[in-house]
């Protein structure tokens, strides 16, 4: 099985890619992170960054028009997450969210009524500090993810 790591990596926490990266030099499984600025990533065949032209959505553009079925896309970006999920990737939040169908419709409801909420001049405020907890919950469902990848290589 032939699968690929693909991180939104603009707004993806320093910790976050610090697990990621070790993970993909434990494996081997090629990792990619597309932002618009420059990503600085350790020496190793399989880990590359991808820069992008700055503007809008065009980083998720590139990863909506590369990922592929079985490929794992990192991103809190919940629109990202739904349009990799109907290419049949796998979507995990950086805080340790793992997308489903249910999930991602009722993030989508969320994500548009908190938008009508900022446009009407409402502060809503940003997420919590990455914690622990939100750390170790990343870490888990990657290592499943991982763990799937490496018996697909193998049967």
């Amino acid at each position: 099985m032939t699968a690929s790591i693909w991180v939104d990596a603009d707004a993806c926490p320093k910790v976050v890619r610090d697990i990621l990266f070790r993970a993909a030099q434990r494996t081997g499984i090629e990792l990619i992170l597309v932002a618009n600025q420059s990503i600085a990533t350790p020496p190793n065949v399989n880990i590359r960054s991808l820069q992008v032209p700055q503007g809008f959505d065009i980083a998720d553009n590139e990863i909506v028009q590369r990922a592929q079925a079985g490929d794992l896309v990192v991103t809190a970006d919940i629109p990202l997450a739904a349009e990799v999920m109907e290419k049949g990737a796998e979507a995990l939040n950086p805080r340790g969210e793992l997308y489903t169908a249910n999930s991602i419709r009722q993030r989508l409801n969320m994500r548009d009524f908190m938008d009508t909420m900022r446009s009407s001049g409402v502060h809503t405020g940003g997420p919590p500090p990455l914690g622990q907890k939100e750390k170790q919950l990343f870490a888990n469902h990657l290592d499943q993810y991982l763990s799937r990848w490496i018996a697909g290589r193998k049967g």
